[in-house]
């Protein structure tokens, strides 16, 4: 009977962490919420610093429950195009634990480091990331653009 007791009292208090880490600001494996509007930037260097990434929004206001595109602008450090990336996107929503509802691709490469990407939808308000993983020139480095959805 103890052993019993014992076993659910575990079970309830992993249950309570659960519940507790979800619905706090704790960040368990995710990326800390920015802070800045720098954090914000539709510019950002890769993680190691071997691309610069720009995107830019069609619409340019974000929308929520909408299908759209980017078109991602990729250059090295030093302002040259990256012309034959091979790029995969993953957007997520770290405060809530969940992806986008869509798969976003690269569907088009016009030749001058710009790439478009289309199938992108946020499904509610609120902080998102999507982190690109650019693979060119025998390198690759991911960037992670933030966004806070109204």
């Amino acid at each position: 009977m103890l052993k019993r007791i014992t076993s659910t009292c575990s079970i309830v208090s992993v249950l309570v962490f659960i519940g507790f880490a979800a619905f706090s600001d704790l960040s368990f494996g995710y990326t800390v919420k920015p802070t800045s509007d720098a954090e914000y930037a539709k510019t950002m260097k890769s993680k190691d610093g071997i691309f610069k990434v720009t995107y830019a929004s069609d619409p340019e206001v974000i929308p929520v429950n909408k299908i759209i595109s980017w078109k991602l602008k990729v250059e090295t450090v030093d302002g040259q195009p990256v012309k034959d990336a091979e790029i995969t996107v993953n957007g997520e929503m770290p405060e809530h634990g969940h992806g986008l509802p869509t798969q976003p691709k690269v569907t088009k490469n016009f030749g001058d480091g710009t790439y478009l990407v289309e199938g992108i939808k946020f499904s509610m308000p609120g902080w998102w990331t999507m982190t690109f993983t650019i693979k060119a020139g025998g390198k690759t480095d991911n960037v992670v653009f933030n966004l806070q959805l109204k």
